[in-house]
């Protein structure tokens, strides 16, 4: 099981399973940096890897929660799943990635089999898309994955 987190204080978590389909997602809020510490390691006691997407202060609570849990962590920058999930004009400011996003973590939704959502935070569309990335890219748990594009097309 892979948990895909979009980090900050508030964030977008989403889980995959090993045949790299979406099993859950949603977009949460810690108060404090001490409420997402203690969040990190229970939301970690079921995976078996975290992609993590950001840095610094908010990061770092999943950093240590996975290594204390024994748990590889494949920690990038958003660039790195918009490149190879984003279309180029999609991806010129932050706000058109954002945007983007949407209709493919639909697509992602979708493709796993799990109910349309009525709405769909944007950090939850992104760790969605990170997760995607990650199953079908560094961790190849899907061998024939849809292009996202045209899924989100139909």
């Amino acid at each position: 099981m892979l948990l895909a987190v979009d980090a900050g204080l508030r964030c977008g978590l989403a889980w995959f399973d090993g045949a790299g389909r979406l099993t859950r997602y949603r977009s949460t809020h810690f108060p404090r940096r001490r409420d997402l510490a203690g969040a990190a390691w229970r939301l970690l006691a079921d995976a078996s890897h975290l992609a993590l997407e950001g840095g610094g202060g908010p990061a770092d609570p999943w950093l240590k929660a996975a290594e204390r849990r024994g748990i590889p962590a494949l920690q990038i920058g958003a660039e790195a799943w918009r490149t190879a999930l984003l279309l180029d004009r999609e991806q010129r400011s932050g706000g058109q990635a954002k945007a983007a996003a949407d209709p493919l973590a639909r697509a992602v939704i979708a493709w796993s089999g799990l109910p349309r959502p009525t709405s769909l935070r944007h950090d939850a569309a992104e760790a969605i898309l990170l997760g995607w990335w990650a199953v079908n890219g560094p961790l190849g748990w899907v061998a024939d994955a849809p292009d996202l594009h045209r899924l989100a097309a139909r």
